[in-house]
C-alpha cells in the first residue's frame, strides 16, 4: 500500500487534508507538531481526530526560542484581525503579513515531516496549505510548495535516486468554502477541529483564523458544528 505523512495541526484545513489523502488510498502517519503555541487546544484537537480517522501520530515536541510570533510570545498582543497590525512588511500579494506569522513555521515542519517519510519509505507528503481564504502568509503559496519540492530532491537520499518524495497540497486553489464542501463530502469531525488563536473554552469568533472559518461556514451554506 502506498504510505504517506500528513502534517495535522488539529484545525479545519489540516483534518480535511487527512481525510483527503485517507480517501486516496494512502496508508498515513500524522505529525502533530507542539512548537510552544499560546494554548494546548490544537494539539488536544489534532489527537482526537487523528484517533477518530484511526490514523496513528507522532507529536514533536520543539521550540523556538527566538518567538518573533503573536502565536509563540505573549508579550504579543494577538491582534483582532490579523489583517490590521503595524510592524511587517507586506508580502508580493499586497496583503500585510500578519503578527501571528511564525518565521519559517511551514518550512520547518515540512523539513520534519520529509525526514519522517524518508525513514518511513513514504513516497508523498501532504499539509492542509491554501492560498485562497488565507491570513497573507508567505508559506502559504503554491511558489513555496514548488522551491521546497526541488530542494527536498536535491538534498535527500529519495530525491538523488531519482524516489523524490512529492509534496502534495490539495486544498492550496480552494476557498474556505470549497474546503468545507469537500470535508462534509469526507465526513471530516469538525465539531472536532479548533481553529481559533486564543485557547478558551469557546472560539473567541474576532482573530483572524475564526472570522475566516465563520466565513467559509457561512458561504458554504453550513453550520458550524465546533460552534453549535
Amino acid at each position: 500500500m502506498k504510505k504517506a505523512v500528513v502534517l495535522l495541526s488539529g484545525g479545519l484545513d489540516s483534518s480535511t487534508t487527512l481525510y483527503v489523502a485517507r480517501a486516496q488510498g494512502y496508508r498515513l502517519r500524522a505529525l502533530i507538531c507542539d512548537y510552544g503555541q499560546r494554548h494546548r487546544r490544537e494539539i488536544a484537537a489534532a489527537k482526537r481526530i487523528a484517533r477518530k480517522a484511526r490514523v496513528p501520530f507522532h507529536v514533536l515536541r520543539i521550540r523556538l526560542p527566538w518567538k518573533g510570533s503573536a502565536l509563540l510570545d505573549r508579550s504579543i498582543r494577538l491582534p483582532a484581525s490579523a489583517r490590521r497590525h503595524v510592524g511587517m512588511s507586506a508580502g508580493s500579494s499586497g496583503v500585510s503579513i500578519p503578527a501571528t506569522y511564525v518565521p519559517a513555521r511551514n518550512m520547518i515542519f515540512l523539513g520534519l515531516a520529509l525526514s519522517c517519510a524518508e525513514a518511513w519509505g513514504a513516497r508523498s507528503l501532504f499539509i492542509g496549505a491554501n492560498a485562497i481564504d488565507y491570513s497573507g502568509y508567505p508559506d502559504c503559496r503554491p511558489v513555496f510548495y514548488k522551491a521546497f519540492a526541488a530542494a527536498a530532491r536535491l538534498g535527500t537520499k529519495t530525491g538523488v535516486t531519482g524516489r523524490a518524495i512529492a509534496i502534495r497540497t490539495p486544498l492550496i486553489r480552494l476557498s474556505k468554502a470549497e474546503i468545507i464542501r469537500k470535508g462534509t463530502r469526507l465526513r471530516v469531525p469538525y465539531a472536532l477541529t479548533w481553529s481559533c488563536y486564543k485557547g478558551g473554552a469557546r472560539p473567541c469568533g474576532v482573530c483572524d483564523s475564526c472570522r475566516l472559518r465563520a466565513k467559509g461556514f457561512r458561504e458554504a451554506g453550513l453550520l458550524d458544528p465546533a460552534c453549535a
